[in-house]
């Protein structure tokens, strides 16, 4: 009779043991996707706003490269080209120097021009004075906008009138000149 017994758990057991660990597994899997949406949840926006701002990304990212591959002939358009490039003169800018040589080793064997990149980062440290880290992606603009001109300079500053205007009935302030206007000789070396 006892022989029966443990017969009859052992088959239950058997028969109870896959359905309780799919069982487990998925209430696994559940619990670490909720996560997720705890997350999203957490951050403020919902999850339409989130597909909404990759798709609009990923046309912003496919739409410079369509920008680049009309701009620049030869392989330095390819959109592996630009997307390796611009982000070895971004790593070399941000000094990540060991990653940037990693990018640079691929950017060379897709059979890109190297002479781009040093042509965009050249151009890159000419902006450097505009280039601000508390605004988002101003990095990553001028080093696109360098990549299609690397020739690009950065625009003069107005310069600020060197006369204020003048008021209403106030005169004009006479410029000062000089005490004396004739320039000094220079002194003669010592005669041998």
């Amino acid at each position: 009779m006892r022989r029966r017994v443990l017969e009859l758990k052992n088959i239950t057991v058997r028969r109870l043991a896959v359905p309780g660990l799919i069982a487990l597994l998925s209430i696994g899997t559940a619990f670490a996707q909720s996560g997720d949406n705890k997350a999203q949840e957490q951050s403020g926006k919902p999850a339409a706003a989130n597909q909404a701002d990759a798709a609009k990304e990923s046309q912003h990212k496919i739409d410079q490269f369509v920008e680049a591959a009309q701009a620049i002939n030869g392989p330095a358009g390819n959109p592996e080209c630009v997307w390796l490039g611009r982000r070895v003169v971004q790593l070399v800018w941000v000094d990540d120097l060991d990653t940037a040589f990693r990018h640079l080793d691929l950017y060379d064997r897709f059979g890109c021009p190297g002479g781009h990149i040093q042509a965009a980062f050249r151009c890159l440290t000419r902006f450097a004075n505009q280039i601000d880290d508390k605004v988002p992606n101003s990095l990553r603009d001028h080093v696109h906008a360098c990549w299609i001109n690397p020739g690009a300079q950065p625009q003069a500053v107005a310069a600020a009138p060197s006369n204020p205007p003048a008021t209403a009935g106030a005169t004009p302030a006479p410029t000062p000149t000089p005490a004396n206007p004739q320039p000094q000789a220079s002194p003669q070396p010592p005669a041998k």
